[in-house]
């Protein structure tokens, strides 16, 4: 009689290393990906030739004014009306040493809208304020 080896007993535990990793794995990855996600209120730039690198607008603690090409009003990511504006900028500030207000505003919003905003950040005592915009980019003919 020939002999006939025997297969090992099969193992019915789960093996949870795996999952560990993959689990540390995407709990890494969203850790990196969030706060690229929490800038801020998304608007279209308006575009200059001659603007100035501020690297204060990308600290974590910038204050910082959207308006929206449909007028709204956003301060960092939380909608506000005009008539907050200045209360609401004034509260931000007052503890500061930095007293700077940056306001990003769409291409395509209303002048009066933007004017109204840069009036009601300066009521409330802001000494330094900066209007974000992206460079424009030339092309040489040919």
């Amino acid at each position: 009689m020939a002999y006939k080896p025997k297969a090992p007993p099969s193992v019915s535990d789960i093996n949870v290393t795996p999952l560990v990793d993959v689990m540390l794995v995407l709990l890494i990855i969203f850790m990196v990906i969030t706060p690229m996600l929490q800038k801020g209120i998304q608007v279209d730039l308006p575009r200059a030739q001659n603007y100035r690198q501020m690297p204060d607008d990308e600290k974590e603690d910038a204050v910082e004014i959207a308006v929206t090409r449909d007028g709204k009003i956003f301060l960092k990511t939380t909608p506000i009306t005009m008539d907050e504006v200045t209360p609401k900028v004034k509260d931000l500030i007052s503890s500061r040493l930095d007293k700077t207000v940056y306001i990003r505003s769409d291409a395509r919003a209303k002048y009066g809208d933007v004017v109204k905003v840069v009036d009601a950040v300066r009521a409330a005592g802001v000494d330094q304020l900066g209007l974000i915009t992206a460079k424009l980019e030339r092309r040489m003919p040919g």
